[in-house]
């Protein structure tokens, strides 16, 4: 059955993914490949539940809280890239690459299609598997789950009240959660993964699914994530000062002071 799950949901995000691709083509613009990102796993979730033919608590626990951590992060990045255009990353590459649509189907979005099976994972396994009632793993998955969900949301709050200023234009957010680490939303995502895998742990092979918190983790603090964005402030003596003294990722609630 587990097996099976992951073949269907291969092919769903490949046509999900296809779709999405022929969609940014037409609009010329790939960030909608990002405004995707959560409402993929909110699907993977819901249609993981919905072939195991049957429900139990920790199945619709899990399926709610990943439905309403991908919905929330989906309706956040369409509202925060309204009206700006493509995103920089997406936009240097569309001036860049050679092959540009062929490019952009496999590198963008297979890869990351690859990537969220991946990473959901402990998602699609506790579907697939004949799961018991919450556990002591599950109630800590939940409560890392929650935390992280608490960073993330909170962080991109305090980040879009911070730029809605006029005054601020130009100028670094270093309060709330950000004068504790350079990315809290980053940080927020990679932990509720930490806490869906621990939720997997407890069934047959969910040890295994050890890989979707890695590679999560891995990607935002090194590849796509933090190095990508904080390309672009690089030189700024600003920037400079504030990244000395606040950690990158992992928050530091001792820190230097920002003054």
């Amino acid at each position: 059955m587990i097996l099976i799950s992951f073949l269907y949901n291969t092919l769903l995000i490949l046509i999900c993914m296809t779709g999405l691709f022929l969609l940014a083509c037409r609009l010329k613009d790939n960030s909608v490949v990002d405004i995707f990102w959560g409402l993929g796993f909110a699907i993977i979730a819901l249609f993981t539940m919905f072939i195991s033919g049957d429900l139990t608590l920790k199945k619709a626990l899990v399926c709610i809280v990943i439905s309403a951590w991908g919905l929330r992060l989906s309706v956040h990045i369409f509202l925060r890239n309204r009206g700006r255009g493509e995103d920089f990353r997406y936009r240097n590459w569309r001036e860049t690459w050679k092959n540009f649509y062929l490019q952009s189907f496999f590198k963008i979005f297979m890869l990351q299609g690859i990537l969220m099976l991946i990473i959901a994972s402990p998602v699609i396994l506790i579907n697939a598997s004949a799961s018991d009632d919450p556990g002591f793993l599950d109630i800590c998955g939940l409560i890392f789950f929650f935390a992280g969900f608490a960073f993330e949301v909170i962080g991109d709050t305090q980040l879009a009240r911070f730029r809605a200023i006029p005054e601020n234009k130009g100028n670094l957010v270093k309060s709330g959660l950000w004068q504790y680490t350079r990315h809290p939303n980053y940080f927020g995502e990679a932990l509720l993964w930490w806490g869906i895998w621990l939720m997997a742990v407890p069934e047959v092979n969910g040890l295994f699914t050890i890989v979707s918190p890695i590679v999560i983790t891995l990607l935002l603090r090194y590849v796509s994530g933090v190095p990508m964005l904080e390309k672009k402030y690089e030189g700024r003596s600003d920037w400079e000062e504030y990244k000395s003294k606040v950690p990158a990722f992992i928050p530091r609630f001792r820190h230097k002071s920002l003054n």
